[in-house]
């Protein structure tokens, strides 16, 4: 019997990208991984309870003492945000967005947990103001994983041209992340999802943008496509493996081109210690997508990850809501 699901693709990249955060969360932020390689000699290593212990005497941020096994990070609500804004709307209205976004994260919100810094600056810019005076670009000049968590759902629900794609990336992310790298990577990480949707190998799909990933962002990530098998743990010791998509997003590349399926991706990243979800939100979305994308649907995701998402539910709702 065959463990994983198959997956309609635009499904499989937005369950792909909710499930991987959620996987990673027990481990987010520990920046050890010889330390994670030995909880995984004992515990294993997705969808672990978040615990203090793990982080200590080593080097490490334990941001979430008030989640369980199976809750989302920061980016996975985010996430799950716009899949429910595009549910309620059917398509992307800022204004509204931008209210929701309040709504949910700010004060007396659903929210409970980590608030990162360009979502609290958002919120310390948009809180004081009444809808209607909102601006377009309400984001911090930051360049952090925030910036990626709703490239699964804008892609994956997009039904216009790649060029009307990219005018809406970069107006949604400029709400939360109004700087030129974060644009850059949104940008680029967003063709490559549209481009394993679209049926392009992996590997084409992988080179073709990196022109769009931007001067800074460019020649980081060709150079992580030059590591000839599977080491995302010296990938993120070369490029960094902190909150910052510049450093984070070579090693979803190289993690991208090795991996041959989404286990081997998903566990992959959270080896590689640091914002282990910020990459696996766009890092589940292609891998997920791509081996959903292939003939005959080849199953990807285990059903036991899916079941142990704690917000699958919710989550399938505003997906059929969309999609009938």
């Amino acid at each position: 019997m065959n463990s994983n699901i198959k997956l309609n693709p635009n499904m499989a990249a937005i369950l792909g990208a909710l499930v991987s955060d959620a996987a990673a969360l027990g481990l987010h932020w520990l920046y050890d991984p010889a330390r994670i390689a030995q909880i995984e000699s004992s515990k294993g290593i997705v969808f672990l309870q978040p615990d203090e212990t793990n982080y200590a005497d080593t080097k490490g941020f334990f941001a979430h003492p008030n989640k369980l096994a199976g809750d989302s990070s920061g980016y996975g609500e985010i996430c799950l945000l716009m899949l429910q804004h595009i549910a309620k709307h059917g398509k992307f209205k800022r204004i509204q967005y931008q209210t929701e976004f309040c709504a949910y994260f700010g004060p007396g919100g659903k929210f409970i947990g980590y608030i990162d810094s360009p979502t609290r600056l958002t919120l310390r810019k948009l809180l004081p103001l009444e809808p209607k005076e909102y601006p377009a670009k309400s984001g911090a000049d930051d360049d952090q994983f925030a910036a990626l968590a709703t490239i699964p759902v804008l892609v994956a629900t997009h039904q216009g041209t790649q060029n009307d794609l990219l005018k809406l990336v970069e107006e949604v992310v400029s709400i939360t992340n109004n700087n030129d790298v974060a644009i850059s990577a949104a940008q680029c990480t967003a063709s490559l999802l549209f481009s394993v949707l679209n049926g392009e190998t992996m590997g084409k799909a992988l080179a073709s943008v990196l022109p769009a990933a931007g001067e800074k962002l460019n020649p980081l990530l060709e150079a992580s496509l030059n590591y000839k098998s599977l080491d995302s743990i010296t990938v993120a010791e070369n490029f960094g493996s902190a909150c910052h998509v510049i450093e984070g997003l070579p090693t979803v590349f190289h993690i991208a081109q090795h991996a041959n399926d989404y286990k081997t991706a998903i566990k992959s990243n959270i080896r590689a210690g640091g914002d282990s979800c910020g990459r696996g939100i766009i890092l589940g979305a292609i891998v997920a997508a791509y081996q959903a994308k292939q003939e005959n649907m080849v199953p990807s995701i285990p059903l036991s990850w899916v079941a142990r998402y704690r917000n699958i539910t919710t989550a399938a709702d505003a997906y059929e809501a969309i999609y009938p």
